[in-house]
């Protein structure tokens, strides 16, 4: 295994006033926000810090862009701002466990084991297997869940995107800067999908619509070679030579690790509206991996502002216990 090292700032033998789990919109926004309120603030992630915006070529629906800005630039904005107020940040980080009970919150990795007096859990969602013949043969010999990480490596190539609302759309769109051609395959419903998006489809020659098929089966020699697909409406099965597949069917929370919490039938966590604390004390929510409506970077930034104010009156009532006679 790679060590990366630890920044020099980072101790396991301090304890934070808080630990923030996942460096997305929700995470960072919410380290802004402690960091400034002079709370010790450490946030882990498994991955470069971004989340999901790094993988979004243009945000056009971010207040104060209207001319849209870039995913990658809009997180390092934030980055940048929250280690102005010296929240300390580390990366490619794995976390392999927690323990949330008690006054003091233990997050471990293969860094070291990090303390904290409270915790945000802002670990986002993530794109899941679909399931079907030849996914996990050739997965990473043609199939890819990533078109900023894999594109480049398509280049001229025919692909086919398993797509799954707006999210899919858009990184179709983003393969068509370096593939010959893209099949998008299995579209929901118009009304799921962003009405700008289908407009910018129709202006794309080289990108086709399967709407209401379903991926059945990848196969290849060494890497993919093609696909087949089933018809929903006439039941129809026909092959598709393509050379990779991008699965964006659906996302899922990154909450797998963390027991003892409440959370829904899907897996997102559960929390109060109003303060963004889970069922457990000194534990709280934000981003993505919460359950609720509307799942955006505006609406990520609101919780991070949320949970971090949350753990500010909890801190402070932690305080208040110790002082009373």
């Amino acid at each position: 295994m790679i060590d990366f090292g630890l920044p020099e700032e980072v101790k396991t033998d301090v304890l934070y006033d808080v630990i923030i789990l996942g460096a997305g919109s929700a995470g960072l926004t919410a380290a802004i926000y402690t960091s400034r309120s002079l709370l010790k603030t450490l946030v882990i992630d498994p991955a470069p810090a971004g989340g999901l915006a790094l993988t979004t070529e243009l945000i056009e629906n971010y207040p104060g862009f209207p001319d849209g800005i870039l995913g990658p630039q809009l997180m390092a904005a934030f980055r940048r701002q929250a280690e102005k107020f010296k929240a300390e940040i580390i990366e490619i980080t794995p976390v392999n466990a927690v323990r949330l009970s008690g006054q003091e919150k233990e997050v471990v990795t293969d860094r070291g084991t990090f303390r904290s007096k409270a915790i945000i859990i802002a670990t986002g969602r993530r794109y899941k297997e679909i399931g079907i013949k030849g996914e996990n043969e050739y997965k990473g010999k043609g199939v890819s869940y990533c078109a900023t990480c894999d594109a480049p490596l398509f280049r001229g190539k025919d692909v086919a995107v398993v797509a799954s609302g707006s999210s899919g759309i858009q990184e179709g769109l983003r393969l068509l800067k370096f593939v010959n051609s893209v099949i998008l395959i299995g579209l929901p419903p118009r009304q799921a999908v962003e009405p700008y998006l289908l407009e910018k489809i129709k202006d794309q020659k080289n990108i086709s619509l399967l709407l209401h098929h379903r991926l059945l089966e990848i196969y290849g020699e060494r890497t993919v070679k093609g696909v087949k697909i089933e018809d929903l409406e006439t039941g129809e099965v026909r092959d598709i030579r393509v050379d990779g597949v991008f699965i964006f069917a659906s996302l899922t929370p990154n909450s797998e690790l963390f027991e003892g919490i409440e959370k829904d039938r899907h897996g997102f966590i559960l929390a109060d509206d109003r303060t963004l604390k889970t069922n457990l004390p000194g534990v709280y929510v934000a981003g993505d991996v919460r359950s609720k409506n509307l799942r955006q970077i505006a609406t990520a930034v609101g919780d991070g502002a949320l949970a971090a104010h949350g753990v500010k009156q909890y801190l402070h009532e932690l305080e208040r216990e110790k002082h009373r006679p």
